[in-house]
């Protein structure tokens, strides 16, 4: 194989044997169809067809429902699927033995306990389960699972070494994370805070974070101590299991801080039950309160939610977010990066249109972070860096989101494109993070499963996997860019 010089400055021949890997850097892509001049770009547009019909039903349990009491959201949160057992009720013999068997066996092993809503039970196409995307998401498959990475970590960005007081996390100068409790309306297999959120499982013992105002209280000792704060994300955990009136104080005494200048609130609640929007009426009411206030106050108050498929987002997403949208909330979307779920470039672009298409600003898509049980889902680098360039120009340039990488060990956000070096072959990519932590070097590691035969042989030899890490902290710190 030949690489010319003028196609990327990387270039690399492969090892005898080995495919090439793909290049940050490289040429265009030959089979793409070169448009003519002047001619607008064409894209599809189902990022429109929204899915409006009584998709519930073909849930036997849920046959009978009437849209009213299907999209209350006190069923949905009284109805969660909690366990295998509670899944087999409800689908019966749709699915086969052999595939409870899976998610038993799946499930037994998992860092996070089950709980999935009937709007998302619902929108699971039941006569392929093991390749729809939203099950994957919330119900692990035993059959599907990878090793965990050795290098990988139950806390993996170190939230809780940059934690001054129990639920804060103090990272940034002028920000801090504030979780306020450790439960959610449903339970991501994926979640960063693993090590934290949600019942205690078989095999992980958590760090509890109730929602009590004895804690709370420390936490606003705290940032009125530190006037160099200016924004708080108040995540947890999600703030759509807080009740009005907790959304109300915690809102108030943050907006009473006069160094907040703005703070948002983090939930996946409008992707996996937004009936809640529609149905809650005092709970709306006290988020809409808290941002009218911080309005009135001239400070900024926003919504960070956290759609991941095209598919969660249905005609009672855009009701319900119509909602926030005529009370002026400002919402925001943080995507995930997911294997089999969004890394495919057109599922990608019709997530980040579709978002748009009901008010949604994309915010950020990020890189899966290196947490235990999920190693099947993370993408390597290289998929991040290839997928924002094939993104980039769908959207208008300010609902185009930025493909990032939280740094394990505590460097914070590192845009895809920013690390001081990144092997493909290898999988491993050094990052420096010159505000957060200057000095310092901060590693990422592609899926092992995804590397060629040979360097996954190198990546089981406990040597060979040291000093293949040495070597690229060691050309890092001779990197031409540096702190």
């Amino acid at each position: 194989m030949t690489i010319h010089s003028s196609d990327c400055g990387c270039a690399e021949l492969p090892e005898d044997g080995e495919a090439a890997g793909p290049c940050s850097g490289a040429a265009d892509d030959r089979s793409t169809p070169i448009q003519a001049a002047g001619e607008p770009a064409r894209l599809d547009e189902s990022h429109r067809e929204l899915r409006d019909d009584d998709f519930w039903r073909q849930i036997p349990a849920y046959a009978d429902l009437t849209a009213a009491e299907f999209h209350d959201h006190r069923f949905q949160s009284r109805n969660c699927v909690t366990s295998v057992r509670k899944l087999r009720d409800l689908l019966g013999d749709r699915l086969s033995d052999a595939f409870y068997a899976d998610a038993e066996a799946g499930t037994a092993h998992s860092t996070m306990s089950v709980r999935i809503s009937p709007y998302i039970l619902s929108l699971i196409d039941w006569s392929a389960p093991e390749t729809d995307p939203l099950r994957t998401q919330f119900l692990p498959l035993a059959s599907r699972l990878q090793p965990d990475h050795p290098e990988l970590a139950l806390d993996s960005l170190n939230e809780q070494g940059d934690s001054p007081v129990e639920g804060l996390t103090h990272r940034y100068h002028d920000r801090a994370l504030f979780l306020a409790l450790d439960t959610c309306p449903v339970y991501c297999r994926f979640c960063t805070r693993s090590y934290s959120v949600g019942l205690d499982t078989q095999d992980v013992e958590k760090v509890h974070f109730g929602a009590s105002s004895e804690r709370w209280e420390r936490v606003f000792d705290y940032i009125r101590e530190h006037d160099e704060l200016e924004d708080i994300v108040v995540s947890g955990g999600d703030m759509y299991n807080l009740r009005a009136e907790q959304i109300s104080y915690l809102g108030h005494t943050l907006l009473d801080i006069d160094h907040i200048r703005r703070f948002r609130f983090a939930t996946k609640g409008p992707a996996v039950m937004p009936q809640k929007l529609l149905t809650d009426h005092d709970w709306l009411a006290a988020l809409t309160g808290v941002v009218e206030e911080g309005r009135r106050r001239h400070k900024l108050v926003a919504v960070h939610t956290h759609f991941n498929h095209p598919n969660e987002i249905t005609d009672i997403s855009r009701q319900a977010l119509n909602r926030l949208v005529e009370a002026g909330v400002t919402v925001r979307n943080q995507s995930v990066l997911q294997r089999g779920v969004n890394d495919d470039v057109e599922v990608m672009r019709r997530l980040v249109r579709r978002l748009g298409y009901v008010g949604v600003q994309p915010y950020y898509v990020f890189v899966h972070d290196m947490v235990r049980g999920v190693e099947e889902l993370r993408t390597s680098l290289q998929t991040a860096i290839d997928l924002e360039k094939q993104v980039r120009g769908a959207t208008a340039g300010y609902h185009m989101p930025t493909f990032i990488l939280d740094t394990m060990g505590g460097g914070g956000k590192r845009h895809v494109h920013g690390h001081e070096t990144y092997d493909p072959k290898t999988g491993i990519a050094v990052f420096h993070s010159p505000v957060v932590r200057p000095g310092q070097q901060f590693l990422y590691f592609d899926p092992i499963d995804e590397l060629s035969p040979s360097m996954q042989q190198r990546w089981a030899d406990v040597d060979a996997r040291r000093q293949m890490i040495d070597q690229a902290l060691a050309m890092a710190r001779v990197s031409p860019v540096s702190d």
